[in-house]
């Protein structure tokens, strides 16, 4: 976003705010503990027979509950305070986090012990995760979601590169208790910012959404949003290829570089460098890239440092190429995240930030574990190679698959700007399907850019509630149109009233508006037999 005197907005400036300030401190902390809970557990499991297999079940149990459960906590986040959500979840995982420690200190903790803590923590970070990205707009100003995002990934990635050197340090001085406590206690910041945290209080005149309800409303939005599907096949085209790297990186280090674990700690801390100049820059390249041109400058850096790390064995050049990698990492999860935020209105953003996370979280498991295989058949040079290549190809996608370039100037702001309708009886909340008919008079002069902006129209529909719609030709009526598009219930169609609908919605609606003449008409029916 740029500024009215045309400045980028700086990468640290949601650092201005009070409670965002605290969260990300708290959050940074958290972010280490749990990368150090993770070498810590390794470190558990390497004596262990069939210590292979049980080490890799570590990251599996971190992140199976995500590919299971980011959908149903999107719809949770949606549904209940996010704040109260975020101080349960995250007070429940520093229990269990001491659980572990204390367990482990005391010789308890077997390998089924250890899973178990690992997928019970995984759960409370995948029920967290959507309603954590949902209370971001909520804590900086609309123009301050991509430096926020940036911050965001920031801290993700420094605990990814400090966290396991810092555990690496403390499990050879003291084993693996002092790490899994020292987890423990890097939640009480989050938990105590939340605590304090007074959540600006909603008006709810409506009831909530029951769960099922909302995950339909949650998918139609999704189906009836191309900018949204756009910016989630993109993050696929990405992270399929990119998660190469991140996947056969201890391998590279060791079969091809001749580094020992030390060495490998010196490449992630070489991305989690980059991912910290990548904030820091984040700004002045938002002036002067569109997020298109991000994405495809991320896809050839990332692209390049993947190919040098198979063929380069020089430690120095790698470790340079590997600080444009984190830069390129950040520069597009900042700006896919970012996009995401910005698309997304309140009433359905954190489930449209949970598919945006299962798709995340997801091509990474996935594609890690392919390219484990290619690299098994091929060998990991081979494998890099071949994933450098597909970066590259999602570079040159970009000029056939772009992402919105105005995803900051549209206003997601709630505006139940329709009507109250007029009625003579007052349906029940369950009772529908509801089929809502507006009728327009257009002029023959005007038809082409009214179809044109009904069909803009037409999306708003589907994303806000309608199951079907469709535009008709009045044959009876001179230049009559009549609009029609059917809600599964009136409480949801009271949501379409009262909730759902954005001053976005409206311009849509009054571009329409400007082709018609004299009053639009509105009816609404209610079903009272089955079909």
């Amino acid at each position: 976003m740029i500024t009215a005197a045309n400045t980028p907005v700086s990468t640290w400036a949601p650092l201005r705010s009070k409670v965002y300030r605290a969260l990300w401190i708290a959050q940074l902390v958290s972010n280490l503990g749990t990368w150090m809970q993770t070498v810590g557990a390794q470190w558990i499991l390497v004596d262990e027979p069939n210590a292979a297999v049980l080490v890799s079940f570590v990251q599996t149990a971190i992140t199976l509950p995500v590919m299971l459960l980011a959908i149903p906590s999107g719809v949770i986040a949606d549904l209940v305070d996010r704040r109260r959500l975020l101080l349960g979840a995250q007070s429940t995982m520093a229990i269990l986090a001491t659980v572990l420690a204390v367990a482990t200190a005391t010789g308890h903790t077997t390998p089924a012990v250890l899973l178990t803590l690992l997928f019970l923590l995984g759960c409370g970070q995948a029920l967290t995760g959507p309603a954590w990205q949902a209370i971001q707009p909520e804590l900086v100003p609309r123009e301050q979601i991509p430096s926020a995002a940036a911050l965001g990934s920031m801290s993700i990635n420094i605990g990814r590169a400090v966290g396991p050197a810092i555990a690496g340090v403390l499990v050879s001085l003291s084993g693996p208790t002092l790490v899994f406590a020292l987890n423990a206690v890097s939640f009480i910041g989050i938990v105590v910012v939340l605590g304090v945290w007074r959540r600006p209080a909603t008006d709810r005149q409506l009831p909530s959404e029951r769960p099922l309800a909302a995950l339909q409303a949650g998918t139609r939005f999704i189906k009836a949003a191309p900018a949204i599907r756009r910016v989630l096949l993109r993050s696929i085209l990405f992270i399929a290829p990119a998660s190469a790297l991140w996947a056969l990186l201890p391998v590279i280090a060791r079969d091809e570089l001749g580094l020992s674990s030390s060495g490998y700690g010196l490449m992630l801390a070489a991305l989690g460098v980059g991912a910290v100049l990548g904030a820091v820059g984040l700004s002045r390249l938002r002036l002067l890239l569109t997020p298109t041109q991000r994405l495809s400058t991320a896809a050839v850096l990332f692209g390049v440092a993947t190919a040098a790390a198979a063929v380069l064995h020089v430690v120095p050049v790698v470790l340079v190429l590997l600080v444009f990698a984190g830069f390129a990492w950040l520069l597009a999860m900042s700006t896919m995240n970012s996009t995401m935020q910005l698309l997304l209105p309140a009433w359905v953003r954190a489930r449209g930030l949970s598919v945006y996370l299962l798709v995340f979280m997801g091509g990474q498991a996935i594609g890690s574990l392919v390219w484990g295989v290619v690299a098994g058949a091929a060998g990991p040079v081979k494998a890099l190679l071949i994933a450098a290549a597909l970066l590259a190809l999602c570079a040159v996608s970009t000029v056939w698959l772009p992402i919105s370039h105005n995803a900051e100037n549209l206003d997601q702001t709630p505006s139940a700007f329709w009507p109250e309708p007029q009625l003579v009886v007052e349906p029940d909340p369950a009772d529908g399907p509801v089929m809502v008919l507006r009728t327009y008079d257009v002029p023959p002069e005007n038809v082409e850019e009214f179809m044109t902006a009904m069909a803009f129209v037409g999306r708003s529909r589907q994303r806000t509630g309608a199951m079907e719609w469709r535009l008709y030709r009045d044959v009876g009526v001179l230049d009559r149109y009549v609009e029609a598009f059917v809600v599964r219930s009136w409480a949801e169609h009271m949501h379409q009233h009262q909730v759902r609908l954005t001053a976005q919605d409206q311009i849509r609606e009054q571009e329409a508006s400007k082709f018609t003449i004299g009053e639009d008409e509105v009816t609404h029916l209610v079903a009272i037999l089955p079909p």
